[in-house]
């Protein structure tokens, strides 16, 4: 496996025979985001932290491909993936400073820097997933894509990161009051922290990459996600119960720094976004047999997968959305509920 500085070197090669070509680009080298230069091919720097087998870095190569098509080779993506030039925060500045042209963001990590987003993060915000990407679809959807440019970024599209769902190592959650006392490894968020303790469970936002430990040495006793997270993480070394409690569906979300897009010219604009909302349909169809693959696989693995009645989970969680702290998108949660 080539390391972090090993990508960067070979990046910065590749890079510079670009230059020596006198190919204009949007990438002079890792870290830098520039204009355009000379009249020649325009590269947008695309990074994310995901593997290059997950769905999305395989829908941003579709984009990238279609890219190329809709512009006749002038416009094309450089793809870093693996986290070589930083994690999701990480990546998320660069776009806003304008140094990175694209990423892909959990909306949950867009919450510190767009209250409405928290609205994706309400438990049991979405009757089934028909619900949720009409959502996505609908004005509603649109409009919060484009809540990042006073930000200095702009969303395209939406990538399907399926619902969450609890797994423990030797307490099965069958029920919520099984939740109770136990402590759960959550995401950075104020809501999903807000959710455990509503269920009666303890809170713990342990970083990804140190919770296979933590399940194994019992600092938590359960996490939550979805299956190919579940999988690919191999969790299911540490855990013995998957329960399909669906408490969640929060999005990713393609964005795009304004200081780039801004520059682009208008059919240059419109090819992207056209890339963009086919890689989201390209995703979404990765993303499901992917997860039937996992399920599978969860259940070769000796997993127990239990499907528990979610109506408990959901009255222990429905005084969120009335609590002070979200009343600034009571509103929005609202117009969700009426979407058909």
């Amino acid at each position: 496996m080539i390391g972090k500085s090993s990508s960067l070197f070979i990046a910065g090669v590749l890079t510079g025979l670009l230059v020596a070509c006198g190919v204009g680009s949007f990438v002079l080298r890792p870290g830098k985001q520039a204009d355009s230069a000379q009249t020649g091919k325009t590269v947008l720097k695309l990074a994310h932290g995901l593997d290059e087998s997950h769905p999305v870095h395989r829908a941003m190569l579709f984009m990238k491909g279609r890219l190329e098509e809709l512009t006749g080779g002038k416009v094309t993506l450089d793809v870093y993936s693996g986290g070589v030039l930083g994690g999701e925060n990480e990546c998320l500045e660069q776009v806003q400073q304008g140094e990175l042209a694209m990423t892909k963001v959990s909306t949950a990590a867009l919450e510190n820097f767009l209250p409405e987003m928290k609205v994706f993060s309400i438990p049991f915000a979405f009757r089934d997933r028909n619900h949720f990407w009409n959502t996505l679809h609908s004005q509603i959807g649109r409009d919060l894509l484009q809540l990042g440019v006073a930000r200095n970024f702009k969303g395209l599209c939406y990538y399907d990161s399926g619902d969450r769902n609890f797994y423990s190592t030797s307490k099965a959650i069958r029920k919520v009051e099984d939740v109770g006392m136990m402590k759960i490894r959550v995401m950075p968020s104020r809501t999903a922290k807000d959710m455990i303790q509503a269920m009666g469970g303890s809170p713990c936002p342990i970083n990804w990459g140190e919770l296979y430990t933590a399940l194994q040495q019992g600092m938590v006793d359960a996490a939550e996600n979805n299956f190919p997270s579940f999988i690919t993480s191999r969790h299911f070394e540490v855990c013995k119960y998957f329960t399909l409690s669906a408490h969640q569906m929060i999005p990713d979300m393609m964005i795009i720094s304004t200081k780039v897009w801004d520059k682009l010219p208008p059919d240059v604009q419109a090819a992207l976004q056209k890339a963009a909302d086919e890689s989201e349909a390209f995703q979404r169809k990765l993303w499901e047999e992917m997860t039937e693959e996992c399920r599978k696989t969860t259940i070769e693995k000796g997993i127990e997968i239990i499907t528990p009645d979610r109506e408990g989970f959901r009255k222990a969680c429905a005084p969120i959305i009335d609590r002070p702290d979200y009343a600034d998108i009571r509103k929005l949660y609202s117009q969700i509920q009426e979407v058909k």
